[in-house]
């Protein structure tokens, strides 16, 4: 019960975390998810003359008082979709943040089809050896030197 209320509290903070930084954006934060147009990096990692323009204007909105979303649906009408850093995750570009866990999901069930294969295989092999035959002369022997060791 302690682990669910604590699954909840998580959950709940992450959430307002996110509203609030949906509310109030910082620069840093528009920084890391916008992308320059001319040199195709972050903001945070360019100093082109475009990439000063487009702090300006980012720190101008959020001043303004306007949500994440509004910075970034201006930026696009400005330059397209290609100024954000990750695809938006609704319609159709929410396949790219779904379809690689996807592919990961599937490779999992592979490969555990795939071991189960082979040690099933494994296992049979092991069963279909004969037994090892054993030698008299051999036992007597190993039994003779054990005996030397015994007190």
């Amino acid at each position: 019960m302690r682990g669910l209320v604590a699954t909840a509290i998580a959950v709940l903070t992450l959430a307002g975390t996110a509203l609030a930084s949906e509310q109030r954006p910082t620069l840093a934060e528009l920084e890391s998810e916008v992308i320059c147009p001319t040199c195709q990096t972050t903001l945070d990692q360019s100093n082109s003359p475009i990439a000063d323009r487009m702090r300006v204007f980012i720190r101008t909105r959020i001043e303004a008082g306007d949500t994440k979303g509004e910075i970034e649906d201006a930026l696009v009408a400005e330059f397209g979709r290609a100024v954000l850093a990750s695809p938006p995750k609704k319609g159709f570009d929410l396949l790219a943040w779904v379809l690689p866990f996807v592919a990961l999901g599937l490779a999992a069930v592979a490969l555990g089809a795939l071991t189960w294969r082979w040690s099933r295989a494994r296992a049979e092999e092991a069963r279909a050896l004969p037994a090892p035959e054993t030698d008299a002369e051999f036992e007597r022997r190993l039994d003779d030197e054990l005996a030397r060791f015994d007190l």
